[in-house]
């Protein structure tokens, strides 16, 4: 089980969010503390989030008072609600938020079950809660919590999923529940900095997406569509489908924010020369295209190829699983590009294909591929 911990300022907005998963029958309340339960059982984000303010003193001495947490079993793991209020109660403890008033929200709109919890991290004099080595007593806590009730352990499953991604396939139907289940973690988990970026990453998973622009009432819009693809990259015959029916997770501003802040991160995080020094040793031990391929997925990488209608490669992103990075060949380097790639696999193996046919490594185009991701 993987424990994410976020901060911030505003618990409406969290409780919203919450609470528009429960609306769209995408998630429950499971459980509270420390806070009235309606007569409805429906609970008022404004309602829900005066209780919790009403709970703080006035003067809050610190700058991020409000925590959301998300508890993420193994896919695998069943838990019953039960269960999975108890384990929101013994992490809220163990971490030293108990007696906090605080919300539990099941969430089902991913594939896979998961809680989330939406609490305050201060005393009742406005102190912060002692954070010293969150991140490690969090660890240290998940992985009792997982020994306790038999879960499948986290540690040690770096290439393992956590989210389970299984391409789509327009005949098993539910559309909308497939690209959502594809579509919000990897926008959460996966940095990009580009439109064409992300393209590729989603056609792993037999999913395009495209940009719309327009006017609506005289005023200038921008959106987004999803489509399903085929075993080749071509559309499949099933309606496309608006961002908006996804919710914000799905949103071109979500895409938006995740390019503006990608390059900071890959950056700061050193992720480019981990991808380039896996892909150039890649490269020393593949003489041919094919070989390439098969070499880049024992480093759980996925080469994306764009060609022209003479056969030639005109885009290289490589979509590194293990950093979550997506890289065009460019950003690499010189040796990493279209053109370095054509000069080196100039041996006939490059076949005529329909102008932008994409081909990528791996299984993902084949039904039934996954990728685990923590």
């Amino acid at each position: 089980m993987v424990a994410k911990i976020t901060t911030g300022k505003d618990v409406y907005g969290a409780l919203a969010y919450n609470q528009q998963k429960v609306d769209r029958g995408e998630g429950t309340v499971l459980c509270t503390s420390g806070l009235l339960e309606p007569e409805d059982g429906y609970f008022m984000v404004a309602d829900t989030a005066t209780q919790i303010l009403d709970w703080m003193p006035s003067h809050v001495r610190t700058e991020k008072p409000v925590i959301h947490i998300s508890l993420n079993p193994d896919p695998q793991d069943t838990l019953s609600d039960e269960e999975l209020s108890d384990i929101a109660e013994r992490y809220m403890e163990g971490m030293g938020w108990g007696g906090r008033p605080y919300i539990v929200y099941k969430h089902t709109d991913i594939g896979r079950t998961h809680v989330h919890i939406v609490s305050v991290q201060v005393d009742s004099d406005g102190r912060k809660i002692g954070d010293s080595r969150r991140n490690e007593r969090s660890v240290a806590l998940t992985e009792k919590i997982e020994r306790e009730y038999g879960l499948r352990p986290a540690k040690g499953r770096k290439h393992s999923e956590l989210w389970q991604l299984s391409a789509v396939d327009h005949e098993k139907g539910d559309l909308k529940k497939q690209i959502a289940s594809v579509v919000k973690p990897v926008l959460s988990l996966y940095r990009f900095q580009t439109m064409g970026e992300l393209r590729a990453l989603l056609s792993l998973y037999n999913i395009g997406v495209e940009e719309v622009e327009g006017t609506r009432s005289g005023k200038p819009y921008r959106g987004l569509l999803y489509t399903v693809l085929d075993g080749n990259g071509e559309k499949a015959p099933a309606p496309p489908l608006k961002a908006s029916r996804l919710g914000g997770d799905a949103s071109l501003e979500k895409i938006l924010r995740v390019m503006a802040r990608s390059g900071g991160k890959i950056e700061a995080g050193k992720l480019k020369e981990s991808t380039r020094n896996r892909v150039q040793e890649a490269l020393a031990g593949a003489d041919t295209e094919t070989a390439l391929k098969e070499k880049l997925k024992e480093y759980h990488i996925d080469l994306y190829l764009r060609r022209n209608d003479t056969g030639r490669i005109t885009g290289v992103t490589f979509i590194d699983h293990e950093t979550r990075c997506v890289l065009n060949g460019s950003r690499l380097g010189k040796a990493y590009s279209a053109n370095a790639l054509n000069e080196r696999f100039d041996n006939g193996q490059n076949r005529q294909q329909k102008p932008d046919m994409a081909e990528i490594s791996g299984s993902s185009k084949r039904k039934g591929k996954q990728y685990m991701l923590q």
